[in-house]
């Protein structure tokens, strides 16, 4: 049976994120702080974003996998899978992983990437070296059945050396947009050989982001915000436009992307004081680490243009953790509704 992601032309929602981060992100996609507090629903000042509950909860305990199975994976090629006691599962922003734990298929996992930040996969081993670069010889040594991936991650010679190996690798779309998530989700399953449960996780999932995405106000002035993505200690400051995935979360919590708003092309530009303060954003939404690298809020605020805008003024700055903003996998109901809560003050 040929289940699975058709091949299409490589998107650029979040490609330019995508080699950016594998780049720069040498030591910063950890987590963010625990303890860090969230909204209280006072929505002057700062805020982080938190997901009250950003445990792992499997659709079925006890999956079966119906093995074997041929799939066609997003580069184009046929992959039969015939095993999965052993996954590696790795991409840029974690959601590969998240999707098979949520699958029930969490302790068969034998290697994860960076992002794979929750808590059930905290002792499974990294397969990726400096950054987010994948290390051929630690995937191999785990002696994998199967790898699932995408092209936001690489060296491609890394998965091409896999396959030469004769392991099944199996590609993944790197898009990531709410609407993406359903298909995303059956796509691994059935590459797992589990499609039934992910027929009733894409129905979970979906209904929880519905119901997220519900909390957005239904009067009022909708909040303009700008997505920043910021590597104090690398120079890199940018301010994210359509097809960041940023976009969609805050849109998905009834605010306006400031980025697509003033018309940017791009994912991604160089930030600029003239084009911020132009764009006069209420919030500044960040990653948590982020945030951090330029010395939390006072830091950020001290950047030219920043001050200048109503968010700066206000400090008003929303960030969240490096491993939940984007994932777009089965959390994002909850990543959504801390979101809201986050930017709006609104009850969950």
């Amino acid at each position: 049976m040929k289940t699975g992601a058709r091949p299409r032309p490589r998107s650029t929602a979040l490609s330019a994120l995508a080699g950016l981060l594998a780049v720069v992100l040498l030591a910063g996609c950890a987590p963010a702080d625990a303890t860090a507090p969230s909204a209280t629903g006072d929505t002057a000042g700062p805020a982080t974003a938190v997901v009250d509950d950003a445990s792992i909860h499997p659709i079925t305990t006890d999956p079966e996998p119906r093995l074997p199975v041929t799939v066609r994976s997003y580069d184009g090629v046929d992959v039969t899978i015939t095993d999965v006691s052993r996954i590696i599962a790795v991409d840029l922003y974690g959601t590969l992983g998240e999707i098979v734990y949520t699958l029930g298929l969490g302790d068969n996992v034998v290697g994860r990437d960076r992002a794979t930040g929750f808590p059930e996969a905290a002792d499974v081993p990294l397969v990726s070296a400096a950054g987010h670069d994948l290390n051929a010889e630690s995937i191999l040594s785990l002696n994998p059945t199967v790898v699932l991936t995408d092209t936001s991650i690489g060296p491609s010679e890394v998965q091409a050396q896999l396959r030469a190996a004769g392991i099944p690798v199996v590609y993944f779309t790197p898009e990531r947009t709410l609407e993406g998530i359903g298909p995303q989700i059956t796509a691994v399953a059935e590459a797992l050989g589990v499609p039934e449960a992910g027929a009733a996780l894409v129905e979970r999932v979906e209904g929880e982001i519905a119901s997220a995405v519900e909390l957005a106000p239904a009067d009022g002035e909708a909040p303009r915000i700008a997505f920043l993505y910021l590597r104090g200690a690398a120079g890199i400051y940018l301010l994210g436009g359509p097809g960041s995935g940023a976009d969609a979360m805050i849109h998905a919590i009834g605010a306006v992307d400031v980025g697509t708003n003033i018309g940017l092309d791009r994912s991604f530009v160089n930030l600029t004081s003239e084009a911020l303060i132009s764009a006069a954003p209420d919030v500044i939404l960040v990653f948590s680490e982020g945030l951090k690298s330029v010395g939390g809020v006072d830091g950020l605020v001290g950047i030219t243009g920043i001050a200048q805008t109503p968010a700066g003024a206000n400090r008003r700055v929303v960030d969240m953790s490096d491993t939940t903003l984007l994932s777009f996998g089965p959390r994002t109901g909850a990543t959504v509704r801390a979101l809201a809560e986050a930017v709006h003050g609104t009850s969950r």
